[in-house]
């Protein structure tokens, strides 16, 4: 396995630099840049997704070797400097997909989302490994976006933020989503590069990458720490 997926590295970089070229010559691949007021939205870090076991686990090398460790970096970053917090997870109240009322919606059509049971809070609680302390905000939320159908753009405009980072799982479906509504509303989106995670092989790679040229910032945990500490991040900050 560990040969495959050096192999799939190698196509997919082969990819992007490819890729690259037709981008950059249409004038895709600009930078949002860091704004002035950030604050960090992490989605779906909650058990179902970090932990093993769930039809959800997300891989879980990933996530105790990068994502956990990389979170708790920009927490802590956070928590010293003021910058808001959110917590993002998902659950369901009507788990029955024949019930004539759900609030699914019609996603479990598509993916196992019943096994989110709001009344098994184990499950959506967020990894006690990065868990919310005072003055940070936990939501919850029905569909991919975190922005769809909740109160996250107001929460953040009366926090007075306009940058975002963003972190969680997973990169082909709620983050990926998240940010593109982020910089729908208005919001500089930036894309934690460590802290992003997913199921499958080479989804991350390539949603990043795509991200990236359209939607927002890929950037490092170095980077966004140094910014949350009140450096240039590299020269990266919006003028």
């Amino acid at each position: 396995m560990e040969l495959d997926n050096r192999e799939l590295d190698k196509m997919l970089q082969q990819a992007f630099a490819a890729s690259s070229k037709i981008y950059q010559e249409r004038g895709f691949q600009r930078r949002v840049g860091f704004g002035k007021r950030p604050a960090l939205v992490s989605v779906d870090l909650a058990n179902a997704w970090t932990r093993p076991g769930n039809p959800f686990t997300c891989d879980q090398q990933a996530m105790d070797e990068e994502i956990i460790p990389g979170m708790q970096r920009l927490l802590k970053a956070c928590r010293a400097h003021g910058h808001p917090v959110i917590h993002v997870t998902t659950a369901y109240e009507i788990t029955d997909p024949k019930a004539p009322f759900t609030d699914m919606g019609l996603w479990h059509y598509k993916i196992p989302i019943e096994v989110v049971d709001i009344q098994n809070k184990e499950l959506w609680a967020i990894d006690s490994r990065i868990a919310p302390v005072a003055g940070e905000h936990t939501l919850l939320k029905k569909r991919a976006s975190a922005f769809h159908g909740t109160a996250l753009a107001g929460i953040l405009r009366a926090a007075g933020v306009d940058t975002i980072l963003v972190t969680g799982v997973t990169a082909t479906a709620c983050v990926r989503t998240t940010i593109c509504d982020g910089l729908a509303d208005g919001f500089r989106t930036i894309a934690v590069k460590e802290c992003i995670g997913d199921r499958v092989p080479g989804a991350v790679a390539w949603n990043l990458y795509d991200i990236d040229a359209k939607f927002a910032d890929v950037t490092s945990v170095e980077d966004c720490v140094r910014y949350l500490e009140g450096g240039s991040a590299m020269g990266l900050a919006a003028e």
